[in-house]
């Protein structure tokens, strides 16, 4: 008897030890799918399909007015660019990945497609982020500083803060995505999610092998809380300064440039509160799926609207832009 024990320990323990080689060198993952019935997967992905047209033409109307229009070379309609293109790198990151699994009824994604996915994402959000901080800042500068304007967001400083925030992007989705994929799995390979995030992956982990991501991403909320921060500080400052304008014409132009970038920033900053401080009582994957769905696509596809209804300018450089391309076909 003794022996068959000896000989059987060492045989549960090499089959554990293949299953967590297996799941954790796993070379797919599989995502939540957007619905159960094939009717309804067609709907969303039709669904999808209309709003990543929906996005990618709104934010390519303004990145052609902006680069073609002399009027709109300024800091502000800069930076605006530069979020137009976060805007579309972003919807581009989750949206054909879960058309394409939505119209062919599949779950799966390559290991290096989901770690992509990841990079991605995270390098763009952060983009998003960096970028509506520091159109905040344009504007704080525009309104409250008014006189030194062209010396605090001159065309250098302007090239230099753009590129502090996508080298930060870059640095922070590097680190996240290293060392969330360097953590061996033991949990399987089912996302609770229909793209790859890290705190999805995260739950595939062995237990206390994340504790060094939680850290990154304690990290990355202690900043994201700073620029937070900044943001009210600097709307404190600007909507004081806005009251004090004697004529209601300029009150008006001034909440003009500022409403749209507020705006946005609710929106992103509300949709990712609901997101990931939701309480887990309300969890459900029904609702958990739908929230997912407002913070990481409605976004991108309803910046370029929101900045384009209150900006006359804006408007008439991409009204001239249509008007120019059907004149000359």
């Amino acid at each position: 008897m003794i022996p068959a024990c000896q000989c059987l320990l060492p045989t549960v323990h090499d089959a554990q030890s293949e299953e967590m080689f297996n799941s954790s060198s796993s070379s797919h993952f599989l995502l939540l799918p957007l619905a159960d019935m094939r009717q309804l997967q067609l709907l969303h992905f039709c669904l999808f399909l209309a709003i990543s047209l929906a996005a990618l033409l709104a934010n390519g109307l303004i990145i052609s007015a902006v680069a073609c229009g002399h009027l709109l070379h300024s800091p502000m309609f800069f930076f605006l660019l530069n979020l137009a293109l976060s805007d579309l790198g972003s919807i581009l990151t989750t949206v054909p990945k879960a058309m394409h699994n939505s119209l062919w009824d599949t779950r799966s994604i390559s290991y290096l497609g989901c770690a992509a996915q990841v990079f991605l994402f995270v390098f763009f959000m952060s983009a998003e982020y960096s970028l509506l901080t520091i159109m905040c800042y344009d504007r704080y500068v525009s309104i409250c500083k008014p006189l030194h304007y062209g010396t605090l967001l001159g065309s250098r400083a302007c090239a230099h803060m753009a590129a502090a925030a996508w080298a930060s992007a870059f640095l922070t989705a590097l680190l996240h995505t290293a060392n969330t994929f360097s953590l061996p799995l033991c949990q399987g390979n089912a996302l609770g999610q229909f793209f790859c995030e890290i705190p999805h992956i995260l739950k595939l982990s062995c237990s206390k092998s994340y504790f060094r991501e939680l850290g990154l991403i304690a990290v990355s909320v202690c900043l994201v809380f700073g620029c937070f921060v900044f943001i009210v500080f600097s709307y404190v400052q600007i909507f004081r300064a806005v009251l004090r304008i004697p004529s209601e014409q300029g009150r008006h132009k001034a909440f003009s440039t500022c409403l749209p970038h507020l705006a946005v920033v609710s929106l992103f900053i509300s949709m990712s509160f609901i997101a990931y401080l939701k309480p887990s009582s309300i969890s459900s994957p029904s609702l958990d799926l739908a929230v997912s769905v407002l913070y990481s696509v409605v976004p991108p596809a309803l910046n370029p609207l929101i900045y384009s209804l209150r900006n006359q300018e804006l408007k008439a450089a991409v009204w001239t832009l249509i008007t120019g391309q059907f004149q000359k076909h």
